[in-house]
């Protein structure tokens, strides 16, 4: 397609632009769901480093990039090049983000204070970038067509896309990492990982080549004090924001935990791929979140995936080393994790609305951006880290047969504190709906100001 930002008449996409703008989830959850998933674990077991030592680095790291959020919605609404807004970031941004996962993920020969300054350093530069890359997916969704349904087939193919990056990155990776090592694991993540970089950097730029935005010509510049200022007593806009934080917290922590129970719990690391794999699950999630949220409201449907979540975990506690038992849970876990995950991105558009209708300023970009990309990599972060501190205190040790109080932590890491984190968020949850009744009014509220 031509690279334009005038506005165009609405016009049918075709289905290689649907996979594009899929392609641009694909490669980010592709890289960065290899990112949170392992990068506890290769710290420990591959590069060295304690798990206490770890946990500090992934929670210091996040809180400094989850700052960036707010900065990169900001730059995306002042950028203005011949490509659009937010189509050109896919492609300045694709080579940086796969280079610095690669070294993220290399193991140079250095004392221990300095591999904790490389880790930092590399897994902080990482997770900035891909906020910088991440962000334009979700802001250029209302720039690619004019038609609602085509905007909510785009969604779809998005999730999809997402789904299938995360199901690669957990289903693959530690057997790559096995057959490029041969028994190497530090040689296995860096040539699995610089692999993965060649994927995700190819689908960016994919997703550049097959791309157009329509309408970026008619978004208005907000100056930077006024978006700030769209978030003054946004309440369900800080109700979705603690709530997504607990989701990914809770996921983050089940999914960082999930190779340490099947090495030491389980005695079969390779387990992990396995119920990685099952994450697939959550596209039934997604899938039934139209048929729910004809039922019942926005926010009990989230609150419903939280609780479903909640459940899996729970049932993983009772399943024991019953490997069946254990797959089941897991994929009940994820269908509620679908349900959870995707309810945000339907929800923050409402919130747009809300702080246009309290303040007079509609900063859709930045609020979406915050809503998104700040709660992952606080989410995230914090996710890293307790369970790291939690297994710290009670005698963990890389590469060793575990004690029962180590073994106890990483079961009680795995299983119980992420059903706590969902739990927490559905009660989080319970407080959006009174805002929720009044969006039908302040929608016509809104239009009644535009005339």
């Amino acid at each position: 397609m031509e690279s334009t930002t005038s506005t165009k008449p609405a016009k049918k996409l075709s289905l290689i632009n649907k996979l594009a703008y899929a392609s641009t989830d694909t490669a980010g959850n592709l890289l960065y769901c290899t990112l949170t998933s392992f990068i506890l674990y290769f710290y420990t077991d591959v590069f060295g480093i304690s798990v206490g030592m770890a946990g500090t680095i992934l929670l210091v790291a996040r809180i400094f990039d989850s700052l960036d959020a707010p900065i990169w919605g900001l730059i995306i609404d002042h950028t203005n090049s011949k490509y659009g807004k937010s189509r050109p970031w896919f492609l300045w941004l694709a080579v940086p983000f796969g280079l610095f996962l690669v070294l993220t993920f290399m193991t140079p020969d250095l004392s221990n204070n300095m591999k904790a300054i490389y880790a930092m350093v590399t897994y902080l530069i990482t997770g900035i970038i891909y906020t910088g890359i991440s962000t334009p997916i979700t802001a250029i969704l209302p720039n690619l067509s004019n038609d609602s349904d085509e905007r909510v087939q785009l969604n779809s193919f998005r999730m999809i896309g997402g789904n299938v990056g995360y199901f690669v990155t957990a289903s693959f990776t530690l057997p790559l990492v096995a057959f490029f090592g041969g028994g190497n694991d530090q040689r296995g993540f860096t040539l699995t990982t610089l692999l993965y970089a060649i994927v995700g950097i190819l689908m960016f730029v994919f997703a550049f080549a097959k791309t157009e935005e329509i309408n970026a010509a008619q978004d208005e510049v907000i100056p930077i004090k006024d978006s700030f200022k769209a978030i003054k007593s946004n309440w369900p806009w800080v109700i979705i924001i603690l709530g997504n934080i607990m989701y990914w917290l809770g996921n983050t922590v089940r999914t960082s935990t999930v190779i340490y129970y099947a090495q030491y719990n389980l005695g079969n690391k390779n387990l992990a791929s396995v119920l990685n794999g099952l994450v697939l699950a959550q596209v039934i999630g997604v899938a039934l979140i139209p048929f729910i949220v004809k039922k019942i409201s926005k926010a009990h449907t989230m609150i419903l995936g939280f609780v479903i979540a909640a459940l899996g975990q729970v049932c993983l506690g009772l399943a024991g080393s019953n490997f069946i038992l254990l797959c089941a849970s897991w994929i009940v876990t994820a269908i509620g994790t679908g349900i959870a995950v995707s309810m945000p991105f339907a929800m923050l558009s409402d919130t747009v609305d809300y702080g246009e209708w309290k303040n007079g300023i509609r900063a859709a970009g930045f609020l979406t951006a915050v809503g998104s990309s700040f709660c992952i990599k606080m989410g995230s972060g914090i996710g890293g880290f307790l369970p790291s501190i939690i297994m710290e205190k009670f005698g963990y040790v890389a590469n060793q047969t575990q004690s029962n109080s180590a073994l106890s932590a990483i079961h009680f890491s795995f299983v119980y504190l992420p059903a706590i984190c969902f739990i927490v968020g559905a009660l989080i949850m319970v407080l959006y709906g009174k805002y929720e009744k009044q969006e039908g009014q302040i929608k016509k509220e809104l239009l009644a100001r535009k005339g």
